[in-house]
């Protein structure tokens, strides 16, 4: 056969095939809705088609009904605003799956409530069991004095207990606990760990960062199945407040329990699991060189710590704390090897992510990838910071002109927005969650919740970036309010921007022809409603991979 007619077969079976898949009725059509598309070639339209796990048009009511056949699924949005499904850009998935059955000391609003939750919970656990999660808030009592294992011994006689403040970064044990750690008085002090410890030099019972450890390893481990009844809770948690894909911060060694999800067809969404930073030997020994998987699970990040927070007073500043003037934070213990780690990494092709919340903390992380950039040569990377929270204003403008990711979690604004003052003075907040200052100078901002540090729901946090309120109610008009964004450019972080930080944006992120089917339906018009009320919006109908995989009852 010859070149011409090999040539005129193959447009033959394209023209066909093209003209087969346009005459096949759409699995699934949305009319009559308020289409906030995040495209900007297209922003908005009436309707979308949805063909398997693809979008296949997007326009007005009459060209998507067209499309429409007899076994179609017809979804009527009676004019209720459609988004493209958010993408959470920092979780911790399966803890998060597993603080949906642990006890919940989020909002306790004092010490006695504290400890009348965990007596209460305790009061279920056989002997023996291990009391963990939590997520505590010392910063909700007043004074506002760190928890002590005095406090909660008396209701936990027979309960180990290793409960987490809200940040991850400082842990309560009672006694018993540190007693099967063997922790007490001789106990050395680790390196990017604390030890909070009473006049006489004995543990109060509170570790922070690193010290963490002398406990964690005499924690048994969750069981296989005790992992995959975890992660259907968050999955089915995530559906119902329209998440449709996540950046697992904490995966690990977890993902096969994703993979057997998604092999049970139980997986509703989409993962991008990450690794710890050093794991890059191993990738590297593999052959690895960029993350690989499908469009429901994915791994290939690599994610380090370059400090702590600063609800624990770990987050590494220039400058001391106005409330702790005997420390300036703490650097975690892979700054040593935090050079080579991320040049070893990024020479492997692989993609590399850092926690970073104080200000020292970012200017050294921004000089890391700075130095590895310019010595491993230009390629597409997208370093990307975690939390980028308090910086120096002009260490902002790097992050445009280095191509650096800001991966941030707005509403961590609203809740450290009550008390941030008594930690940091007025020139240090003013780079505090600087999503316009990053944005102006040509940054990528990708947004998410940090959950279970955070709640998982993003609208939470999308009212939190458009009004910059507190959770006290005590600023009304914005906490540091020169740094508000608008609700499209919140949006597009949560969506379009969380798809760039992952290398998926051509796959997902916006409502566009060809792009993957997660699509989700609010019960409010976030657009034209009073902004105060946006963290009031509920999702009614969450479609994910070209499934209805949520619906409001």
């Amino acid at each position: 056969m010859t070149d011409y007619l090999l040539r005129a077969f193959f447009l033959l079976v394209v023209f066909c095939s093209a003209a087969a898949s346009q005459s096949l009725p759409a699995d699934i059509v949305i009319i009559n809705a308020k289409v906030r598309t995040m495209d900007a070639a297209k922003p908005q339209a009436e309707a979308v088609a949805v063909m398997g796990n693809k979008i296949v048009a997007v326009g007005s009511n009459a060209e998507i009904r067209a499309l429409a056949g007899t076994r179609t699924k017809t979804i009527d949005a009676k004019g209720k605003t459609v988004l493209p499904g958010f993408n959470d850009a920092h979780v911790h998935f399966l803890e998060g799956g597993f603080q949906l059955s642990s006890v919940d000391l989020r909002d306790a609003k004092t010490p006695q409530e504290f400890v009348e939750r965990i007596k209460n919970f305790a009061a279920k656990l056989p002997k023996g069991r291990w009391i963990l999660g939590g997520k505590w808030d010392h910063e909700n009592w007043t004074p506002n004095n760190l928890p002590t294992k005095e406090l909660i011994d008396a209701a936990t006689p027979d309960n180990p207990v290793f409960i987490d403040r809200l940040d991850g970064h400082m842990a309560l044990a009672n006694s018993l606990a540190l007693k099967l750690a063997g922790v007490d008085k001789n106990t050395k002090e680790v390196e990017g760990g604390l030890i909070v410890r009473d006049a006489g030099g004995n543990p109060t019972g509170v570790l922070k960062d690193a010290a963490m450890g002398y406990v964690n390893k005499v924690i048994p481990g969750f069981s296989f199945e005790q992992k995959l009844e975890a992660a259907i809770a968050a999955t089915e948690y995530a559906a119902s407040l329209g998440v449709t894909s996540v950046q697992d911060m904490s995966a690990g060694n977890e993902v096969g329990v994703y993979q057997e999800l998604l092999r049970q067809g139980k997986l509703k969404t989409r993962i991008y699991a990450v690794s710890p930073l050093s794991d890059f030997v191993r990738w590297e020994r593999t052959g690895i060189h960029f993350a690989f998987g499908d469009a429901m699970l994915r791994v290939g990040g690599l994610k380090g710590y370059s400090d702590g927070s600063l609800g624990s007073t770990t987050a590494w500043f220039f400058e001391p704390y106005l409330d702790a003037p005997n420390t300036t934070g703490l650097p975690s213990d892979e700054i040593p090897k935090m050079y080579e780690n991320v040049k070893g990494a990024d020479k492997s092709g692989l993609q590399v992510m850092v926690h970073a919340i104080g200000d020292k903390a970012n200017d050294t992380m921004l000089s890391t990838f700075e130095r590895v950039a310019k010595e491993n040569g230009e390629r597409d990377r997208r370093f990307r910071i975690e939390h980028a929270q308090h910086l120096r204003i002009d260490d902002l403008k790097r992050f445009g002109a280095l191509k650096i990711v800001a991966s941030m979690q707005p509403f961590h604004l609203a809740d450290d927005g009550r008390w941030a003052h008594k930690r940091l003075d007025e020139k240090r907040l003013k780079g505090t969650y600087a999503f316009r200052t990053i944005l102006d100078s040509g940054g990528a901002l990708a947004f998410g919740t940090d959950w279970a540090v955070a709640p998982l729901n993003p609208l939470l946090g999308v009212h939190a970036a458009v009004t910059r309120q507190t959770l006290d109610g005590k600023n009304p008009n914005g906490w540091i309010p020169e740094q508000k964004i608008s609700l499209e450019e919140t949006l597009r972080a949560y969506t379009a921007g969380s798809a760039y930080a992952e290398f998926q944006e051509n796959v997902k992120g916006t409502i566009s022809t060809g792009k993957l089917a997660d699509l989700i339906i609010l019960s409010d018009d976030i657009f034209t409603i009073n902004p105060n009320e946006i963290n009031k919006t509920k999702v009614l109908l969450t479609i994910g991979d070209g499934k209805v995989i949520y619906e409001s009852k």
